[in-house]
């Protein structure tokens, strides 16, 4: 797998936000999210090649028993499978991050799964030439229920503005996902953007039955790798 970083962390985001964690970044993506903060993992991948093995062995150095996979796209990495049962065996708890469009028979104890709503279709960058693309990959419910039935799941969802919420609620209907698996979490890698979104997207949460998500690691930490 191609890594751009491995570092240990608290996890910032989603039903294990708070938790001590060592964060393997798998280097490649298959979509162009507009808002993306890693690009260096997905836009531009950048990163070496590490070994199933070599892997392996730096999580079993690690004091930490909890291990997120996250990207760019995780899934979309042959050596993905091997890797979670190698971790599986070391007692690790595995998170994976992922889209939810690809589909692969893995080990997770938590499968974060982050449906691409339309905001975060990449108009106007680069021409717009990833456009056609990012829309026919972002979002195949197919994939995301088989997920839902095999795995823990969460739904973790990026929320710009208010109408977005409508948009997530016709798909947990169409996916059947209890409101409590839903997480809305606000888009932002600045503090001060963070705190004014979450304002009206926490009294969201009350009023529908979705739980709100932070992103501690900007708060914590501000937007910058490794953390």
């Amino acid at each position: 797998m191609r890594i751009s970083e491995i570092f240990e962390s608290i996890q910032g985001e989603g039903v294990l936000a708070g938790v001590p964690s060592l964060f393997l970044r798998a280097s490649g993506c298959n979509l162009r999210c507009a808002w993306c903060d890693t690009p260096y993992a997905s836009w531009a991948p950048e990163g070496e090649e590490w070994t199933v093995e070599r892997l392996a062995g730096r999580a079993a150095a690690s004091r930490l028993r909890h291990v997120v996979i996250t990207g760019g796209e995780p899934m979309i990495f042959a050596d993905l499978a091997p890797l979670t049962r190698t971790l599986e065996a070391l007692g690790k708890h595995i998170t994976i991050e992922t889209a939810g469009t690809v589909d692969q028979d893995v080990a997770c104890h938590l499968m974060s799964i982050s449906p691409k709503l339309a905001n975060s279709t990449p108009h106007g960058i680069e021409g717009g030439r990833w456009v056609e693309m990012h829309e026919r990959a972002r979002l195949r419910p197919d994939v995301v229920r088989a997920l839902m039935a095999r795995y823990d799941y969460q739904l973790k969802f990026v929320i710009r503005e208010e109408a977005d919420v409508d948009e997530v609620s016709a798909l947990v209907a169409k996916l059947g996902a209890p409101p409590e698996r839903v997480l809305l979490m606000p888009e932002g890698v600045e503090p001060e953007r963070l705190r004014e979104r979450s304002v009206w997207l926490a009294e969201i949460c009350r009023r529908t039955g979705f739980r709100y998500s932070p992103r501690l690691q900007i708060l914590l930490y501000g937007n910058r790798r490794g953390v």
